[in-house]
């Protein structure tokens, strides 16, 4: 029981380790902690090693702009984390993942209206599985999760932690098209 209550608190609390380096295959200047605005540390970055923990990165200062979620291993160059360019201001740890449940909501309209979906597993295509064409607003009861614009796990990718999504704004998407979602299961 001790064991299980000391993984608790260091997936909650800590440590989480991600190295960020201006340079291809980890070279240049490097910062390796949360960060709000990463501009005062350099300019670019184009390699990122993540030793623990799963983290989100952010194309502009303050947690804001195109999100990427990275697990623990070793990316060389900003392609192999999909980026669409070296543009990474800000940085965070995923934290609270700990735990086996996972449930969200998906509605076809802002503020919770139209038709509900209620899911508990990672879905490769929102339209094949659930006939949506546009999720609008979400409620993430239990669990982290990452949307995707496209089917496939593919495309842009959004961070959702638990909490009530009212319009898609609010998980920084700029349209309501949800192609796939997964669940994050590892730290």
């Amino acid at each position: 029981m001790l064991y299980v209550e000391l993984i608790k608190h260091l997936h909650t609390q800590g440590p989480f380790r991600m190295r960020i380096y201006e340079r291809e295959n980890f070279g240049g200047q490097m910062h390796d902690s949360d960060c709000a605005d990463l501009h005062t540390y350099f300019g670019r970055c184009n390699s990122i090693r993540v030793e623990s923990g799963v983290w989100v990165i952010y194309e502009r200062p303050n947690y804001k702009g195109f999100q990427y979620i990275l697990s623990p291993g070793e990316y060389a160059d900003n392609q192999q984390w999909m980026a669409f360019n070296d543009n990474v201001k800000s940085c965070r740890t995923v934290k609270n993942i700990y735990g086996n449940a996972w449930k969200l909501r998906l509605y076809e309209r802002p503020d919770f209206g139209g038709q509900m979906v209620e899911c508990s597993d990672d879905c490769s295509s929102v339209y094949d599985t659930y006939k949506l064409r546009e999720v609008y607003s979400c409620a993430v009861t239990d669990g982290v999760w990452i949307f995707y614009d496209l089917p496939n796990y593919r495309g842009r990718q959004y961070l959702l932690e638990r909490g009530e999504y009212r319009q898609h704004v609010d998980w920084g998407a700029s349209s309501p098209g949800v192609g796939s979602f997964r669940r994050i299961t590892e730290f």
